[in-house]
């Protein structure tokens, strides 16, 4: 008897029934990427639409509501591990999920989300009738065919595929050497292609990430349905109270991540100072010393101008974004865009790149300039810093925007409706989808 035969009310769930939602993350916390935030307002939303929700995920581990019930899946979590070449003991000889992810590290790749799948399978081995459906969030790893091949629906979430952050890393790479380790490092990205084809069921946040992941994955179009990452908008909001900081612009980015558009925005403040030399910039997130941002925060003389903060909390950051006059999103290319819509959210105005998503997020309530063009980035800058009208207009517009059409109460909603088709049909790819995620998609394309 499969797992899903094995659930409280067979295949034939009630259109009412809360379900029992089994949520997959190999690496959740919310401060390590916009994954662990997915996951922390995806299973909120979920509880607070009346269902069971429980998130097994690896280290480090995520922040969740008290009602959404955590299963940890440890790993050797050698990200944090001092010396990795000495984590190894004699018990992790006895996994092989253990000694691979160590060996892999050792030799430049990243196990990760193939390890994690293991052990997730193995759990739901025993526990899965315990579920109505999994949804994984960008693992897209092996253990989710067994999971599936068990009788478990699947659903998996690709926020974009990886293969666009591969390929501007190895362009920025600075030698031969390098690349290797760029490409060595991505090696998983073998694993996902593979196992996004295989899948019935894909999840993605935009239109634009839809189009690449049938590009870049070669998957099926059939197999993948759009619904937007929403904003919590109890956060960010507009705080009157915080008094803006003249010519504070604010981003967030990983500062040596070639794909976030850092690099650009530098090169905008810079042009942009010699009008406005009192301007500065507020990044969240960490410089790393010697690194490429470091270097050229020296070359460009902008030390005293720019500073980092790293590690906090959704409240901390809505007040950033509350104290800034405009918020900046260089990115090169976006699968969904959330700063810009948190920053929206706020009552921030917004400049923007045209990068992947972003334009689908901002749409008439900000600014957008060609991605990576630092000189339409600069004078965008000075514009939006000359006119308070504007920057008072993009305000109010964006704030009706995210409300309008992006919330997770409404993700939630779409999901439940997609889970359902799923579990009470046993819908295979290209069968009809239920009409709020059919009227989703229709919008998507048509952003």
């Amino acid at each position: 008897m499969t797992a899903l035969e094995n659930c409280a009310d067979g295949p034939a769930v009630s259109s009412s029934r809360p379900l029992k939602i089994c949520l997959l993350g190999y690496r959740s916390h919310p401060h390590c990427g916009g994954q662990g935030v997915y996951l922390y307002y995806l299973s909120k939303a979920l509880v607070e639409a009346g269902h069971q929700v429980d998130v097994i995920s690896g280290q480090p581990y995520p922040e969740l509501d008290p009602r959404v019930r955590l299963i940890k899946m440890p790993g050797l979590n050698l990200y944090e591990v001092e010396n990795p070449t000495r984590a190894l003991r004699w018990r992790h000889l006895l996994s092989w999920a253990d000694f691979f992810e160590w060996w892999s590290k050792l030799t430049g790749g990243f196990a990760e989300p193939y390890t994690f799948g293991r052990r997730a399978a193995k759990y739901l081995r025993r526990h899965g009738m315990h579920y109505d459906i999994v949804h994984d969030n960008q693992s897209l790893c092996d253990g989710l065919l067994e999971i599936e091949s068990n009788g478990l629906p699947v659903v998996a979430t690709i926020h974009h595929p990886i293969t666009r952050d591969r390929d501007l890393a190895v362009q920025a790479a600075p030698d031969w050497r390098y690349r290797l380790l760029v490409r060595r490092w991505h090696s998983f990205l073998r694993m996902q292609k593979r196992v996004s084809r295989k899948l019935a069921h894909i999840v993605t946040v935009s239109a634009q990430s839809r189009r690449d992941i049938i590009e870049q994955f070669g998957v099926h179009e059939r197999q993948i349905q759009v619904i937007h990452n929403g904003i919590d908008t109890s956060v960010f909001r507009p705080q009157p109270h915080i008094q803006k900081v003249p010519h504070r612009i604010m981003t967030t980015a990983s500062a040596d991540q070639p794909l976030k558009g850092l690099r650009v925005l530098l090169l905008a403040l810079a042009q942009v100072r010699r009008q406005y030399p009192e301007l500065e910039l507020l990044v969240i997130g960490r410089l790393k010393e010697g690194g490429p941002t470091a270097e050229l925060l020296q070359e460009l003389q902008l030390q005293d101008a720019v500073r980092f903060e790293s590690g906090i909390s959704n409240e901390q950051m809505a007040g950033y974004y509350a104290s800034a006059s405009l918020v900046v999103c260089p990115s090169l290319y976006e699968g969904f865009g959330l700063p810009a819509g948190e920053a929206m959210a706020c009552g921030t105005p917004v400049i923007s790149s045209n990068g992947g998503a972003l334009p689908e997020v901002v749409g008439d309530a900000g600014l957008l300039v060609p991605a990576g063009d630092n000189k339409a980035l600069a004078t965008a800058i000075a514009s939006l810093l000359g006119d308070a009208s504007l920057r008072a207009e993009l305000a109010t517009r964006g704030r009706a925007r995210i409300e309008r059409e992006f919330s997770w109460r409404h993700v939630a909603e779409q999901l439940v409706d997609y889970y359902r088709g799923i579990i009470s049909t046993g819908r295979q790819p290209g069968a009809l989808l239920p009409l709020s995620v059919r009227v989703a998609n229709d919008k998507a394309e048509a952003a």
